[in-house]
Order: structure tokens, then sequence, then C-alpha cells
């Protein structure tokens, strides 16, 4: 893949990931985000032997869009700290199914992973061994017989934005795993990381990167 860099300083790094690639390898050995980033980087600093990059945050490999990773130790520490205490502001994009019908909600749930299926249940109240998962999420426009929204993450859980549309009435589009019926492209679901909005590692800077997606 081309490697398509939206920012870089000397403790980090955000590129943009294409549907379908791994952020990090797997048992597949299909190529990964995390292996091209240090492709580059040992090509472009000429480095010798392994190249440090820190894995600060995923997407699902269906999902598209932002991922910032730490080219030292210093920035590794000091951005996972943010994340950590909910400092970086996440803004995602998705095609639901349906029309929604409320312009802006807050969703709160309560989420249990299944770790052999891969695949989250979601409910009303705090059970045992559950994690609270919150989400806004704004009306942008209607698609058809669908509707576009944006997506203020509030904690970050494993299939969160999916699992939590889903139970909602309105899975996102592709994501056969939760309900859906119509087809996004191949190997993706219709859901976008399109803001990252984090403090620099070693100033008081805030950085705000965004993408911007055709959805119709």
């Amino acid at each position: 893949m081309t490697l398509k860099v939206l920012y870089e300083d000397n403790h980090l790094i955000a590129v943009y990931k294409p549907a379908g690639v791994l952020v990090q390898g797997d048992a597949t050995g299909d190529e990964s985000l995390m292996d091209v980033v240090k492709g580059y980087l040992k090509e472009k600093y000429a480095k010798k032997g392994n190249v440090f990059l820190g894995l600060l945050h995923r997407l699902d490999r269906g999902v598209e869009g932002i991922v910032l990773f730490a080219k030292t130790s210093k920035g590794a520490a000091r951005l996972s700290e943010q994340f950590r205490n909910h400092e970086v502001k996440k803004t995602y994009e998705a095609l639901v199914e349906g029309r929604v019908s409320k312009n802006k909600q807050t969703l709160i749930n309560y989420l249990v992973k299944d770790e052999k299926k891969n695949v989250v249940q979601v409910y009303d109240d705090n059970i045992p061994g559950s994690l609270r998962a919150e989400l806004d999420y704004e009306k942008i426009k209607d698609v058809g017989q669908n509707t576009l929204l944006r997506i203020n993450l509030k904690t970050g859980r494993p299939h969160q934005i999916r699992s939590q549309l889903a139970y909602l009435g309105h899975p996102i589009v592709g994501d056969k795993k939760y309900g859906a019926k119509e087809i996004w492209k191949s190997g993706a679901i219709a859901l976008a990381a399109v803001s990252l909005e984090f403090e620099a590692a070693t100033i008081k800077e805030r950085k705000i990167l965004s993408i911007n997606l055709k959805w119709d």
C-alpha cells in the first residue's frame, strides 16, 4: 500500500488507514499499517536495525481513517496518558441503515465482548463483566434511505460504535456482523475516523487532524 502521512513531528506520526488494512499484524500474516509505517521511517531516516513505533490506538480492519503512532518512547508515554484520560477527541462518520429520527442523541450502554466470537453484546444496565460505553451522535444528512452521522466517541471500547448503533436499530452499512443488510465496499464497513484532536508530546499545542470523505 502507498502510505499517506497526515502529520509528523519528532515524536508522533499520523497516517491514513484504508479500509481492509490491519493496524497491527495478526495470525493472518497480512501486511499491517505498522509494518508500512516502520518501513517508511526506516527509509526516510536511514535507520539501522529495528524501528521503534508505539501503538496508541486501533481501528477495526474494515474501518478507514486517521491512526496516530508514537515515534519515540516519550511520545508513546505522553499520548498514551492522554488516551487513558480521555483527553484525545476522536470523531467518526458513519453511514447507517435507515432514517435516524433524532438529530442529536447521547447513547450510554454497557458492553460485554465475546472473545471467541469477536462480537459485542449491548445492555441497558450495568451487568457483571460489562464496560460502560458512551458516545454522542449528530445527524449530518440523509443519503437515500440511509443516514450519515457524525459521532463523538467518549469511551473507546471494542466495536463500540458498531454495536451501539446496531442496538439503536441502525447498523452501519456493510457491517454484517451487527445485522446490516446492505453491502458497502469490499472488506469495509461505512465507518471512518475523520478527526483526531490531541496535545503535542512535548509542547503545549493542540493538534487537530481531519480528513474529508464522500459518502454519496
